[in-house]
């Protein structure tokens, strides 16, 4: 197979990709965009490629072609690709690299006997800049000759292909939005708890993020059960219920939250899953609008550790 590319959306991740396949000796031929300005500077980021508005049948000159728009436009991308380039594209290989979403969103690229699979890198995109990809898990699914394709150019970017059957990538998806989306936003609303009891927020981002790098260390060593830290590992169910009624006042998202978050942690975390959901259940019960819980005191809580 040569090593030639089509990228179709060059976003943050076709834009990064396709800089980095460069690097590595790939040829970029079409980068091809919504409109003409989109494509050049796709083309200026890359460093390589022709741009072009559209998709014109000329993009079946490449022996690969990466799709990485949007989710919801893969498949009219897909048909908008069958009906401009056609016959044009049997033999090619069609990868998108949707995380959630297998190769069958190109099914209108199968009459015209391209290869199709999908190629996701378990990897954040600022756009600004590649973030590094030696390491990083590609996760590839779909036609033999397309995982063979998607295979050589995860290794080319120094990453670690990991076959994910089709019908298990909305969980393998869901498992990154965990780590990442969803992380980031338990960080910010500790940022603006933390705003909320007279922080500034540089010194909040500044506490926290210094604790979770220390809890992700421990976690790398030790392990989830020791790296597992705050009143929920211990057992001080009346620290939980006091965190209740702050955050009921609070916001009520934020209260929603940490109770499913901490029986989510429960689950995940204690070596005694079921009466630590039960003690979970009590103190929820048990809090109410403005006090604390019942046997919890103030001095419980300003004597606790994070």
């Amino acid at each position: 197979m040569t090593k030639s590319l089509a990228i179709v959306g060059p976003g943050r991740v076709g834009r990064a990709l396709g800089k980095r396949l460069r690097e590595t000796g790939w040829r970029i031929t079409v980068v091809a965009a919504r409109t003409d300005a989109s494509a050049r500077r796709a083309v200026r980021f890359i460093g390589a490629g022709r741009p072009v508005s559209g998709i014109p049948a000329t993009i079946a000159a490449a022996s690969v072609i990466l799709i990485t728009v949007p989710d919801d436009a893969i498949t009219s991308v897909a048909a908008a690709m069958a009906r401009n380039a056609g016959e044009d594209l049997r033999g090619k290989v069609v990868l998108h690299t949707s995380g959630a979403q297998d190769a069958s969103v190109l099914t209108a690229l199968r009459n015209c006997g391209a290869f199709l699979g999908s190629m996701h890198p378990l990897q954040t995109f600022s756009g600004v800049s590649v973030p590094p990809l030696e390491g990083k898990v590609f996760a590839v699914e779909g036609d033999e000759l397309a995982v063979r394709a998607a295979r050589k150019i995860a290794r080319a970017l120094g990453g670690v292909p990991i076959g994910i059957p089709a019908e298990k990538k909305p969980l393998y998806h869901a498992a990154g939005a965990f780590a990442a989306g969803l992380s980031l936003a338990m960080e910010e609303a500790g940022v603006q708890m933390l705003m909320a009891a007279g922080l500034k927020r540089r010194e909040a981002q500044s506490a926290l993020l210094s604790l979770t790098r220390q809890m992700l260390e421990h976690y790398e060593k030790l392990g989830p059960q020791k790296a597992w830290t705050g009143p929920l590992a211990r057992g001080d169910f009346g620290v939980v219920a006091a965190h209740e009624n702050a955050l009921r006042q609070f916001a009520p998202e934020f209260l929603d939250a940490y109770r499913l978050v901490s029986r989510l942690s429960a689950q995940v975390l204690s070596q005694d899953p079921a009466a630590t959901l039960r003690q979970l259940h009590a103190v929820s019960g048990k809090t109410n609008f403005m006090g604390q819980a019942k046997g919890a005191t103030s001095d419980s809580t300003a004597n606790s550790n994070p």
